[in-house]
């Protein structure tokens, strides 16, 4: 039969060509047979196949007309999807939606939060699901315990002026590795921290003696922590009088008077991509990295005003303001 035959009323599909193949399958998806017109037509005419797959034509050259803008929108989704990946990796797999749509605003992509949303759904890619821990707190219960000057109102109108604290446990294979902290609240920077195989009082105050050597605190800077046994303690009271500072704490029990802290401790545990060390020294080199080079320059955190920024960003901005109201 020539090829003449099929421009003819009557024509056919030679037999063996896959069009006979899609027919004796039954009815396919509509997508799935304009494709096979899309790339048949150069041999047959449109006619004719659309008459055989039982489609109308004006409905083909409608779906010809936008497969070039779904083919352009599946290559920006793959390009997008990529710089997702990279972004999600860097964050060692922490960022979820907001962060990634953050950052991506940082580098310049003028992207949608729901497109940014779907393109993770699609590929599975998520952020670190927070675990619960288990609290180190042993309240003293003969001190005598310090006022609640923070009342969880955890936020500052400027840095220097409070801090929070905590102490947490990291297992190594050499035992316990204990982790002091003092946040600033005005930017959520990490300016103290001190590590040891201890958790006793002179571990809080080092992590302190580092916030005043690095976090330009006022003098008269609260600092808020829980009412365990290394807070209440007369040594770490002593401190805190020789530095200069008013020492506040929470209720016993109640992790949500010291919120900011544990909301920290969350994210390292969930975050360092660790969980059981070799030995210490690796543990301290994980932390001082995770805090150093990831979390105070390069962690996003949505602030309440500024938007998206780094701790070590929202510091410079609070600065900048400072600056320019002078």
């Amino acid at each position: 039969m020539s090829r003449r035959d099929l421009w003819e009323p009557g024509g056919e599909i030679p037999p063996g060509h896959p069009t006979r193949g899609l027919l004796r399958q039954g009815q396919r998806p509509v997508n799935e047979m304009y494709q096979f017109i899309a790339a048949e037509k150069a041999v047959y005419p449109v006619t004719l196949l659309c008459r055989v797959l039982g489609v109308v034509r004006s409905s083909f050259y409608a779906w010809l007309e936008t497969e070039q803008d779904r083919r352009a929108r599946e290559r920006a989704d793959e390009a997008l999807a990529h710089e997702i990946t990279l972004i999600h990796l860097a964050s060692k797999g922490a960022y979820g939606v907001p962060r990634v749509h953050a950052e991506l605003r940082r580098l310049g992509r003028a992207v949608n939060h729901k497109r940014v949303e779907r393109i993770m759904r699609e590929r599975r890619i998520t952020g670190v699901t927070r675990r619960r821990r288990r609290s180190l707190t042993r309240p003293d219960r003969q001190a005598s315990p310090a006022p609640d000057l923070i009342g969880r109102d955890f936020t500052a109108t400027r840095p220097g002026t409070r801090l929070v604290g905590d102490i947490t446990y990291l297992p190594t294979h050499e035992g316990w590795l204990y982790l002091a902290c003092w946040l600033d609240l005005a930017t959520r920077e990490v300016v103290g921290y001190a590590m040891s195989d201890h958790h006793h009082a002179e571990l809080v105050i080092d992590a302190l003696r580092m916030a005043q050597d690095r976090g330009s605190l006022e003098p008269g800077c609260i600092t808020h922590s829980d009412r365990g046994s290394e807070y209440t303690s007369a040594q770490f009271r002593t401190g805190i009088g020789r530095l200069g500072f008013r020492q506040s704490a929470g209720r016993t029990g109640s992790c949500f008077d010291n919120a900011a802290a544990e909301s920290f401790w969350a994210v390292l545990k969930g975050e360092i991509g660790t969980r059981v060390w070799p030995d210490r020294a690796t543990a301290r080199a994980d932390v001082f990295a995770f805090i150093e080079t990831f979390y105070n320059r390069r962690r996003l955190r949505k602030h309440p005003v500024f938007g998206y920024l780094t701790p070590l960003e929202t510091r410079q901005r609070f600065r900048n303001d400072q600056a320019l109201a002078a």
